[in-house]
């Protein structure tokens, strides 16, 4: 898998994502519609991230999902704001595993198994990411440009950059999909500002009824999406 957001793979990551991400509950199989339109990006204060962890994550995100003429980048969608509440939930405390030893390596469809909980990985990993690069590049992640940030990234994933304590691979995967999930989550979550993303997959968000338009496979599903807020 080559990394996602870069153009040329951004239509099949987002049709893959729709109809293959199971973390995100709300999604549907559907076609990739017209391109939803969304303001600027609101200032949003983190609530866990320090200045550097936030620069760093903000960073990740938009070269994940860069915005072209499909929709919206992550950084637009609020992808960002989204993994920042995450990290003040039991989800990002591991209250939702059994997080006692012994920690091996295993399957992923046997789910989480790294030692940290994802709030401790953020922590040590975006740090890890900030020293290697230094150290390889003489800049912060943030400071790279676009190309040299895709090839970290592309590093990252076939888990050939050391970053510290945190698998660089274990760490990608973490990110990749959290940063689905806030693409195309619901909005009272953080992400998926305007419902853009919902939008441009002709997705009805949650709708308390849209049954008769289920096996209509072809056509524009005519309403707006709802938000469960």
């Amino acid at each position: 898998m080559k990394v996602i957001g870069i153009s040329p793979h951004r239509r099949n990551f987002l049709r893959k994502a729709a109809s293959a991400a199971p973390a995100v509950a709300l999604l549907a199989g559907a076609g990739v519609g017209v391109a939803a339109s969304v303001g600027p990006v609101e200032a949003y204060r983190p609530s866990y991230f320090n200045e550097s962890e936030w620069t760093t994550l903000k960073a990740l995100v938009e070269r994940l999902i860069p915005a072209n003429a499909d929709g919206p980048s992550a950084l637009e969608a609020g992808v960002h704001e989204f993994i920042d509440r995450q990290m003040n939930t039991p989800y990002a405390y591991g209250k939702l595993w059994f997080m006692q030893a012994p920690f091996v390596p295993s399957s992923p469809e046997f789910g989480y198994q790294f030692h940290m909980a994802p709030r401790e990985m953020y922590r040590s990993a975006l740090a890890g990411l900030n020293q290697a690069t230094q150290h390889k590049l003489g800049k912060l992640f943030s400071a790279l440009d676009a190309a040299q940030q895709d090839a970290i990234i592309g590093e990252l994933e076939k888990g050939t950059l050391a970053i510290g304590e945190v698998p660089p691979a274990t760490f990608f995967g973490q990110l990749l999909q959290n940063t689905r999930e806030g693409y195309f989550s619901d909005p009272v979550h953080g992400g998926n500002k305007d419902m853009a993303a919902w939008k441009m997959i002709n997705f009805p968000g949650a709708r308390g009824d849209y049954m008769d338009w289920v096996e209509q496979y072809g056509k524009h599903y005519p309403l707006p999406p709802a938000s469960i807020a």
